[in-house]
């Protein structure tokens, strides 16, 4: 029996190489590929190459007993492929864990096609329920993977499968700036709180001058949204002019905050500070954290020329808005990540209603063990709920459906301790040890039970 995974961006190679990586054949399925000599590509992607990340370069946080360190320490004990390639091809970043996205989608394609178990198909799929000609007349093994810019063709496939709308929200796209204009005379390097190296860039603003890039922001002109456009945001990617439009210190306290950013050339922390993180080792391209909007291009240009050190900025690419599309989870997937009425159909990525480069692939991850048990004739044993891999899921499942969000990996969603625990450990911190304790040593034991019969399978 072979696995179908349809998907080329995050999960679906991590699916893919997963389930490979357990003896099972796999083919990946991309719809974008070169047509005529021409990339034929979604509205956000800029290439046809396996694991593009079309947003930032990061996968957050690495530092000790945070809730992102924990998802990744699980997913590299479980041998995440592309958890393994992000450290290969890591860029400094202070304590968060950024990649060369150039470089880390090339080591993708390497894995891909250095696994002889993975048959890369470059076609875009519409149906669901083809028949495994290796199996009858039963439906193909298939992980779903397609992200966020689902095709419509397809979109309308899982709208019959399930039964179920779509919910959708947008998704924005941070600018980059060509690292030779930046004025370096007027920004300094740090990392806030001097956690890390000082990898970021920080361009300064007085309180002059951060209104009059506020007021600025205010009056630019959004981008045309098209007609099918509803405008819904996820709540933790707003772009900068809609937060700014809920009031004059929102930014102050989002992405321009200046609290543990102190300018080491005056000793003082700045009104407010605008940061840039390498986009590659070669250290030629930045990208503006958390700087996503909708507006046009030459407003942008104007707008974000006012930040200092900006001023005679080339962007190498401006910010965009994009169709992030999901699932209602709650009401349709177990705790493996399978349709309820179709168990044959596995969901991962950010079309399953997870948010975040890694939890898309941590999702990949478990599509692939769960499906790879499936080929072994076992009913697969999903994450313990007390794990960061666990508890993601298990907020998806579980969730109320009524107003479900896709989510970031974060300790809300993680079992709190006990009360008598928490009574006794007041310091956040050692909370946050404790739990993060807890949640490997329930993986360990998890993960001791998964077989990895990879000789048997593919004999």
């Amino acid at each position: 029996m072979r696995i179908r995974v349809i998907g080329g961006g995050l999960a679906g190679p991590e699916a893919a190489l997963t389930a490979a990586r357990l003896g099972c054949r796999v083919d990946l399925y991309e719809m974008r590929t070169m047509v005529d000599g021409k990339p034929r590509l979604t509205p956000a992607h800029q290439t046809t190459e396996f694991g593009e990340l079309v947003c930032s370069n990061s996968l957050k946080s690495e530092s000790p007993n945070t809730a992102p360190w924990l998802l990744k320490q699980e997913m590299r004990r479980a041998g995440s492929a592309l958890l393994r390639i992000a450290d290969e091809t890591a860029v400094p970043a202070g304590h968060a864990l950024a990649v060369d996205r150039v470089e880390f989608s090339r080591r993708i394609a390497e894995a891909i096609v250095a696994e002889p178990l993975v048959r890369v198909i470059r076609e875009e799929v519409t149906q669901l329920n083809e028949a495994d000609p290796e199996d009858g007349d039963r439906a193909a093994l298939t992980i779903l993977a397609t992200g966020p810019l689902t095709s419509d063709a397809l979109s309308r496939e899982i709208e019959r499968i399930t039964g179920s709308g779509h919910l959708a929200f947008y998704d924005s796209i941070s600018p980059i700036v060509d690292a030779e204009t930046i004025d370096m005379n007027r920004v300094y390097m740090a990392a806030r709180w001097d956690k890390g190296t000082a990898d970021y860039i920080n361009c300064p603003m007085d309180r002059e001058e951060f209104d009059r890039f506020l007021d600025a922001l205010l009056a630019a002109e959004a981008a045309e949204a098209k007609e099918w456009e509803k405008l819904d945001y996820f709540e933790g990617c707003l772009p900068i002019e809609v937060l700014a439009r809920r009031g004059r210190d929102t930014l102050r306290f989002g992405p321009m905050k200046p609290v543990g950013l102190r300018d080491p050339r005056t000793g003082k922390t700045p009104w407010a500070v605008v940061q840039l993180r390498k986009e590659n080792l070669r250290a030629d391209s930045y990208n503006l954290v958390g700087f996503q909007n909708h507006l046009r291009f030459g407003e942008q240009a104007h707008v974000l020329r006012l930040i200092p050190g900006l001023e005679n900025a080339r962007f190498l690419r401006y910010g965009q808005i994009h169709r992030n599309t999901y699932i209602q989870a709650p009401l349709l997937l177990d705790e493996n990540l399978r349709l309820k009425k179709a168990p044959w159909l596995f969901f991962a990525g950010q079309l399953s209603g997870v948010e975040g480069y890694t939890e898309s692939i941590a999702t990949g991850l478990l599509a692939g063990i769960y499906a790879a048990a499936l080929v072994r004739g076992e009913q697969p044993v999903p994450a313990p709920r007390a794990s960061a891999l666990g508890s993601l899921v298990h907020y998806i499942t579980h969730a109320d459906a009524k107003d479900f969000q896709p989510a970031n990996i974060t300790f809300d969603l993680l079992e709190p301790l006990e009360e008598e625990l928490r009574q006794k450990v007041r310091d956040k911190k050692e909370r946050h040890r404790i739990v993060c304790e807890r949640a490997l040593a329930a993986f360990d034991a998890w993960w001791s039970t998964i077989e990895h019969p990879a000789a048997e399978l593919s004999a």
